[in-house]
């Protein structure tokens, strides 16, 4: 594959990184993608980010993080702004306003509830993980009543069953979704929802702070009204950034909300978006990252990383496999991959894996903490990544005392990946 984002040893961004002020050590790893052995202090520290988020920074970012800082009411960086609303769009593959926050995504999340809906109004969730439940939290915060659609950890929700719902409740006006569930590794089905939704004239929110860039995701063309996004994931950022697009249809839904808000009020931020300036005082660095690492998007395309997340995805899947692991997800994610353990605390695994060998993955949240191991294929991550990932894994659990064949997960990635 021609990408930047996929290069071999000997053609590491060295002048990248040397801006941003930061010294390869070139021999730890056939490409700098995960920062794995920068010398500090005349000592090489390992630290291998194989997290669901943050994940990995773009040597681009690096570069754009380490330049001087500009005021933001300038003409300078308003160019940079429109440059960055084009690579939104283009990103969220919408025509329609892509919104910038300083702030998580849980920011623009608490942005889609306080700013479509009214005080009397009731919203379905759906709830199949812990950031499911996140949008119910906040739906109540707000005073908002929600309407679960539980669906068992690991699972996709049905849009027939929420169909069912909506059509027992006429009060309903939103249905709060997620494209991947991050922790259980889920992507769920956003273009049949949004055929209920629309077809209800409801409103379809979609939490994409972890999918979006690897989970398809087509939100003009599927009919999807509100998306909200973060920067620490597939849009190879450090944490910091929120984002969020509305449709047209939205637009009455926003002018109607009569509920609280101040610095999440998308009325401001829309008049300024038209004028490629914000309400507020912006992320300045973090907005020169975002072109960069939008620029990198574009060139690579969207198509092309939907079908090698997706198959670094499915060939990881299979190397937890061969390792007796049983993949939670029933509709596995191409951003990250959850995965049951037997007879051992995972946290073990992941403590053992960040303590002495530096590379981090996740564990488990809610009632599957010590359960699952979860390890992400998102932004800046790449298949060699993801090999010297299994090969530590692989060590960790014969050290925690499991029987591993050597190399079998290595064999299985290899097998799907290349074939």
């Amino acid at each position: 594959m021609k990408s930047r984002l996929r290069e071999d040893a000997g053609s590491l961004p060295t002048e990248a990184l040397a801006q941003a002020g930061i010294r390869p050590y070139s021999l730890c790893h056939p490409s700098d993608s995960i920062s794995c052995g920068l010398i500090e202090g005349g000592e090489m520290k390992h630290n291998c980010l194989m997290t669901p988020g943050p994940s990995p920074l773009l040597p681009e970012v690096k570069a754009a993080l380490g330049r001087d800082i500009i005021h933001h009411r300038t003409e300078e960086f308003r160019e940079v702004l429109k440059e960055a609303h084009e690579g939104l769009k283009y990103l969220f593959q919408t025509k329609n306003p892509v919104l910038i926050f300083s702030s998580s995504g849980t920011g623009a999340m608490e942005a889609a509830v306080s700013n479509f809906l009214k005080k009397e109004d009731k919203a379905l969730v759906v709830m199949g993980g812990k950031f499911g439940e996140r949008w119910k939290e906040i739906c109540e915060s707000f005073g908002v009543e929600t309407v679960p659609l539980n669906v068992e950890w690991g699972n996709a929700p049905l849009s027939k069953d929420i169909e069912k719902l909506l059509d027992t409740d006429s009060g309903i006006k939103a249905v709060y979704t997620t494209l991947c569930e991050t922790s259980t590794a889920a992507v769920y089905d956003i273009k049949s929802i949004a055929e209920v939704t629309r077809k209800k004239g409801l409103l379809c929110v979609v939490d994409a702070v972890s999918g979006l860039g690897q989970d398809v995701l087509k939100t003009d063309e599927w009919g999807v009204d509100v998306v909200v996004s973060g920067s620490q994931k597939g849009l190879m950022l450090p944490p910091g950034l929120a984002f969020l697009s509305f449709s047209k249809k939205a637009e009455k839904f926003l002018k109607e909300s009569d509920l609280p808000k101040y610095y999440f009020d998308l009325k401001k931020a829309s008049k300024s978006w038209e004028k490629n300036d914000t309400p507020f005082t912006p992320s300045v660095s973090l907005i020169f990252a975002l072109r960069e690492s939008l620029r990198v998007i574009r060139e690579e395309g969207l198509e092309t990383r939907w079908k090698d997340f997706e198959k670094m995805g499915r060939a990881l899947r299979s190397a937890l496999t061969s390792l007796g692991f049983e993949i939670l997800s029933k509709s596995p994610s191409s951003s990250v991959t959850a995965a049951l353990v037997k007879g051992i605390d995972t946290a073990s695994i992941v403590k053992k894996m960040r303590k002495e060998y530096g590379i981090s993955i996740a564990g488990g949240q809610g009632h599957l903490k010590g359960k699952i191991v979860r390890i992400a294929h998102m932004g800046y991550i790449n298949p060699l990544d993801i090999v010297m990932c299994l090969s530590v894994l692989e060590k960790v659990l014969a050290d925690l005392g499991l029987s591993i064949e050597k190399g079998v997960s290595l064999k299985a990635f290899q097998e799907v990946y290349y074939a």
